[in-house]
């Protein structure tokens, strides 16, 4: 087992929440984290038919009967059992008792904020990062084959190739989750919409262009992504609004939480065509976010991240908030350092008077301070400025 960063974070809270929710993407090593650190829990799927049926059929009768230690793994297809676990908590002497687990977001916040509001610590695992691969001693000196591998942590615990794993991960589980969250009738034109999401990385979201090449109506495109997003598909990241004298862009960016997914919805076959792809920017630029996201949620921490562009086209990749000051950061799937990597910090530089630190993050190996920006190789992100 790759030793998962977020295992400290969810002892600490487990000896001061009763219950621990960890949800994340199927796949991403939830079931095998939880169970490696509460061993003594007893362990329910309620995907079973046989388990999902007690606990539909007497809700009560089925707390009562598993015991007050255990592990109740994509519980929000019962959600009847919320209310009941409330009971249960109050009733607890005893930190740590119970560990949810659920692949669905959206369902497992609306439940938790409804019956368990309080009671619960909420810790996000998503695939595994640059930082516990190499714990694990894997390697990840080639980009081209972290972007186009990906990071699920079967693809390294079982040595699949990426041909062999997402495409039936598409298949076996984000279809069968698009179904469960929302009734989609026609997969393939749902198919055909997440390819051109994939084709979309890194861009501003035009919801009319994307719904117009998918042939749907805009508010199905706005249905479909807030599916994807609870599915722990994609995410988005939002235009900073601070106080920046100018005319902003006010829709958020599309990504993915994975690269190696993008790779096989974009028919991407091998690490090398990363290398000559048109999008081969926006592809590290995905992968180098989807890191930040994963610093901060090892952390239990939530993820404030944002982009600047301006109508006249001077952007800023990400822009972190700390309590007194800013963080630019440019992301480029360069090696060799450019003057013209500042560009877009200088711009705002300008005009935002708050505190700044400001970093271009790139694929070279040289690392130096050039103009107030700090060049940094993105191997090296681990706890750098967050």
């Amino acid at each position: 087992m790759i030793n998962r960063i977020l295992e400290d974070k969810i002892l600490l809270l487990s000896k001061q929440y009763p219950a621990i929710n960890v949800t994340g993407p199927r796949q991403s090593g939830k079931t095998t984290l939880i169970k490696e650190i509460f061993p003594k829990h007893r362990y329910y799927s309620l995907e079973e038919p046989e388990v999902r049926l007690l606990a539909e059929g007497d809700p009560k009768g089925f707390l009562q009967g598993i015991g007050e230690k255990v592990i109740l793994d994509e519980v929000q297809h019962v959600p009847n059992l919320f209310s009941y676990l409330q009971q249960q908590l109050d009733n607890s002497t005893e930190n740590g008792n119970v560990i949810l687990s659920g692949s669905q977001s959206f369902l497992m916040n609306n439940h938790i904020s409804q019956s368990l509001a309080g009671r619960v610590a909420n810790m996000k695992l998503l695939p595994l990062s640059c930082a516990e691969l190499k714990s694990a001693s894997i390697d990840i000196n080639s980009t081209e084959n972290l972007i186009f591998t990906g990071f699920y942590p079967r693809l390294y615990k079982e040595k699949i190739h990426p041909l062999d794993f997402y495409p039936y991960y598409i298949e076996t589980y984000l279809q069968r989750d698009i179904r469960q969250l929302k009734n989609v009738g026609n997969l393939n034109l749902f198919m055909r919409f997440l390819k051109l999401c994939a084709g979309r990385v890194g861009n501003v979201l035009n919801l009319s262009s994307l719904a117009n090449d998918a042939d749907i109506s805009v508010n199905t495109a706005k249905s479909w992504l807030s599916l994807l997003e609870a599915s722990y598909i994609v995410h988005f990241v939002y235009p900073y609004s601070g106080n920046v004298n100018r005319r902003l862009i006010k829709m958020p960016k599309l990504y993915f939480y994975d690269t190696g997914l993008v790779c096989s919805l974009l028919n991407i076959e091998k690490e090398q065509q990363v290398s000559d792809f048109y999008m081969r920017g926006n592809l590290f630029e995905n992968m180098i976010f989807s890191e930040l996201i994963k610093n901060r949620f090892n952390q239990g921490r939530q993820t404030p991240f944002y982009f600047l562009r301006d109508s006249a086209g001077n952007e800023i990749d990400c822009v972190f908030e700390k309590a007194d000051s800013l963080v630019f950061i440019e992301i480029k799937m360069s090696k060799t350092l450019s003057s013209s990597h500042l560009k877009g910090i200088n711009s705002f530089q300008k005009t935002i008077k708050t505190n700044q630190t400001s970093y271009v993050i790139y694929d070279g190996n040289e690392e130096l301070a050039y103009q107030n920006v700090n060049f940094i190789n993105w191997r090296n992100l681990d706890n750098l400025f967050l």
